[in-house]
C-alpha cells in the first residue's frame, strides 16, 4: 500500500480541523500524530535542527523509525522563534489554527512569547493544550522529564517488582509517553466538541504523571480505593505473572469467573482444585494467586503450547501463544484486522506502519500523507499564510525559515 493509494485521504473525523504542534519527543507529537490521522491538518512546526526524535533510533537517509512512527500525516514548518521574522509567522499561522499544543517545560512557553493571553489573543477560540511531565507547580515542576522518571515515581515501576526480590522493575516500553499522548488525543477532541457547543476554547493541562497514577488506579492502586481498607501488601502485583512455560514455547492463559476457572481445571485435567478451599471463589484465587499458578504453571509445563491452546480454547479459558515481535506481523488474527500496512516513503523507502486502529464507517480515518521531512511544507504554508515566494526565499536566505533538502 501507498499513501496515495489510502482510499479516504483528509476524510476523516477531523477534517477542516487545523492543529498547530509545538511539541517534541514522544507524547506531544503522538497525541497530535492521532490527530492528523483522524483528518486534522496538523502542522508541526520545529526549529531548524528539527525534533530531537529525527535523530534518535534506526535511521534511513536521514529518518529513524521513531519519528516516522510518531509524526506520520503531519505537515512539517521549519522556523527560528528567535528572530521577529519566525515568532510573526507563528502568530499568523496561530491565527489560522483550531488548537495549539506545546509541551515545554512549564514556563518556557510564555518566555517564547507565546503564552495563552498572547495565544488567545490572535484565536480567541482556539484550544491551548499545555502537556507536562509533572504540571504547573509542585518540587518537580522544574525539572527535565523523560518516560523511566514518571514510570518510577507513579508507582508503575513498583507494581512490577520482581516477586521475589521485591526490586522495582521498569516496563520496556514508554508507557507513560504513549498513554499521555492517548489522554492528550482524547481531551482535545472532547474540547473541540465543547466548543462546538458553547463556542468557546479553553486551557487543557495534562501531566504524564497525572495520567499514569490515573492510569493505574483500577487495579495497580485499587487497594487504596477503600479509605480505612487499604491492601498495601499488592498480593496481585508480587504473585507470578500469566506466562506459562510449554514444553516447546510460552503462553498465556487466565481464568477470572468462575465459568473461566471450571474450564481451565478441565483442560488442565485437575477438577479437585474446583473443590480447593483456596480457589472456591473468584477472591480466593486473587487472594491465592501465587499458589494457583505456580500449579497452573507446573502442568502446562508438560506438554506442548499448541496442546494446551486447542484445549483452553475449547473449555473457553481465555489463552494466547506469546509471541515474538516478528510473529506478531504474520499472525493470522492481524492479518484477519488488515493491521499492518507497507508503503513507500520519499525519503526512507519502504517501510511499514499499523493503520490507525479507531475505524469510522462514515468518516474514514487513515495515514494521510508520510512522516514530513524537517521543514518540507515550509514554503507551502508560508504561501497558504499569505506570503510572496520573494519573502519565503528571503526568510530562507536569513536563516529565518527551513526547507527541506533533497535527502542524501
Amino acid at each position: 500500500m501507498t499513501v496515495e493509494q489510502d482510499p479516504n485521504p483528509n476524510q476523516g473525523p477531523l477534517a477542516g480541523v487545523r492543529v498547530v504542534d509545538l511539541t517534541s519527543m514522544i507524547s506531544g507529537p503522538v497525541a497530535t500524530m492521532m490527530l492528523a490521522d483522524q483528518g486534522a491538518d496538523v502542522i508541526k512546526v520545529e526549529a531548524l535542527e528539527g525534533d530531537l526524535v529525527r535523530g534518535a533510533g534506526a535511521t534511513r537517509r536521514g529518518i529513524t523509525s521513531t519519528f516516522i512512527s510518531s509524526n506520520r500525516s503531519k505537515r512539517a514548518l521549519a522556523v527560528n522563534l528567535k528572530t521577529p521574522e519566525g515568532v510573526e509567522a507563528l502568530k499568523k499561522l496561530l491565527q489560522t489554527a483550531d488548537v495549539m499544543v506545546q509541551n515545554f517545560r512549564p514556563g518556557a512557553i510564555e518566555r517564547m512569547g507565546f503564552g495563552e493571553d498572547i495565544v488567545r489573543g490572535l484565536k480567541e477560540d482556539i484550544i491551548f493544550v499545555s502537556i507536562s511531565g509533572f504540571g504547573d507547580a509542585g518540587p518537580y515542576a522544574h525539572q527535565r522529564v523523560y518516560d523511566p522518571v514518571i514510570q518510577a515515581l507513579s508507582g508503575l515501576a513498583a507494581i512490577q517488582a520482581d516477586g521475589e526480590t521485591g526490586r522495582p522493575k521498569m516496563i520496556r516500553t514508554i508507557i507513560p509517553d504513549k498513554t499521555t499522548a492517548v489522554t492528550a488525543a482524547q481531551a482535545i477532541t472532547a474540547a473541540l466538541f465543547a466548543r462546538e457547543r458553547t463556542g468557546k476554547g479553553q486551557h487543557i493541562r495534562l501531566s504524564m504523571l497525572d495520567t499514569m497514577v490515573a492510569y493505574l488506579w483500577p487495579e495497580g492502586m485499587g487497594g487504596f480505593t477503600l479509605v480505612g481498607k487499604e491492601v498495601t501488601d499488592a498480593r496481585a502485583q508480587l504473585s507470578p505473572d500469566l506466562i506459562f512455560q510449554t514444553r516447546d514455547g510460552y503462553i498465556t492463559a487466565g481464568a477470572m469467573s468462575n465459568r473461566e476457572w471450571r474450564g481451565m481445571c478441565t483442560a488442565l485435567g485437575h477438577l479437585e482444585w474446583l473443590e480447593d478451599p483456596r480457589f472456591l471463589t473468584v477472591n480466593d484465587r486473587a487472594v491465592n494467586a501465587t499458589e494457583r499458578l505456580t500449579l497452573t504453571g507446573e502442568v502446562l509445563a508438560t506438554n506442548t503450547s499448541a496442546y494446551w491452546l486447542e484445549r483452553l480454547d475449547a473449555e473457553g479459558v481465555p489463552s494466547a501463544q506469546v509471541l515474538s515481535r516478528e510473529d506478531v506481523i504474520t499472525h493470522p488474527q492481524i492479518q484477519a484486522n488488515d493491521l499492518i500496512h507497507e508503503y513507500d516513503h520519499p525519503i526512507a523507502g519502504r517501510i511499514r506502519q499499523p493503520r490507525p486502529a479507531a475505524r469510522f464507517d462514515q468518516t474514514p480515518s487513515g495515514i494521510q500523507r508520510p512522516a514530513p521531512g524537517l521543514g518540507e511544507h515550509s514554503a507551502e504554508i508560508l504561501a497558504e499564510l499569505g506570503y510572496a515566494d520573494e519573502e519565503i526565499a528571503r526568510l530562507v536566505t536569513q536563516g529565518v525559515l527551513g526547507v527541506m533538502l533533497a535527502p542524501e
